[in-house]
Formats: C-alpha cells, structure tokens, sequence
C-alpha cells in the first residue's frame, strides 16, 4: 500500500519573520468509499450476494447509531472503540449545568492496536505495511509517462494535478 504525502510549509506562530518548516502532510486522493463500494469488495471475498451484504452494513451502522444515542461506547474488536464526547459551556453553579450547555457532540473513534499503521521496517507482512510516496515524485513521473520525455531537468513545470484529488495537493 502506498500513501502519498506533500510537503507542507508552516510558519511558526511565534516567530514574527514568517520562518518556518516543512512537514509531510498526507494527500487523500479521489472520492471517499462508501457503504456501497466497501460491500463491493466485501462481496469478491465472500460467498454473500452484494445485496446481503449492504443489507447487514445498513443494519450495522443502524444499530451502532443506536447504541451510542443510548450512552454505550461500541467497541469492534480488532478494529476499535467509538463513542460519543460533547462540547460544553460550564457553569459557575451546579443548578444551572443543564442539557442547554451542551454545543456540540462528536463521536469518537480510538483504533485498535491491531489495525493501527505499523511503521517498522521490520514489519515482515505486505498488507501491514505502509510505504510513503512523494507528490512531487509521483507527478513527474507522470508527466513524464504522458509526455513521453525522458530523464527530469529539475524545473517544476507545474504539470497536471493528477485529477481526483479532494484537497489541491500542491497548495
């Protein structure tokens, strides 16, 4: 699997020269899955129909739902926990902490160790393994496959985006 990273430029806050560093910034790239694509490929390693399985990841999602309005964490083993947490507005007396206070409420979702990226280079199994992938690198190279030149001359072009990218990787 790999997964491509920009090199993001971030001024330090507490530095008036507007100096800073370069952080690697993961890229997201095309559409998100969905339910549907994710029963998809669910279905090419299984003997359900897809129909069957859309029907239980509907009734899935239904019923965490109602879990969690229930006030119960979830917990799916070997992928995680998910729960709820609120954004509140305290109060100076306890009699005036009511439901009112409560601004905002997010689920949560803290992974399993057994999903978790492993960044070990000593990670021996394909599938757990992550390797990071240059945007620069990657659109060059594609420019190059397109344009059919050879070698890199190290001018940025400012070639293509790559087309199905969520966020503009290079700005």
């Amino acid at each position: 699997m790999s997964v491509t990273y920009k090199k993001q430029f971030r001024k330090n806050p507490f530095k008036k020269d507007g100096s800073g560093k370069f952080y690697p910034q993961l890229v997201v790239w095309g559409k998100s899955a969905t339910l549907n694509s994710i029963a998809v490929q669910m279905k090419d390693s299984s003997s359900l129909t897809l129909g069957d399985i859309q029907s239980v990841l509907t009734n899935f999602v239904k019923a965490m739902r109602g879990e969690l309005f229930n006030g119960r964490s979830v917990n799916i083993d070997g992928f995680g926990v998910f729960s709820l947490s609120a954004s509140t507005v305290g109060s100076v007396l306890k009699k005036e902490c009511l439901p009112e206070k409560i601004r905002a409420v997010r689920i949560n979702f803290r992974a399993s160790s057994a999903i978790r990226p492993n960044l070990d280079a000593a990670t021996t199994r394909a599938e757990d393994r992550i390797d990071f992938v240059d945007l620069e690198t990657q659109l060059k190279r594609l420019n190059m496959q397109g344009s059919g030149e050879e070698g890199d001359d190290g001018k940025d072009d400012g070639g293509s985006g790559g087309g199905g990218v969520d966020e503009n990787p290079l700005g």
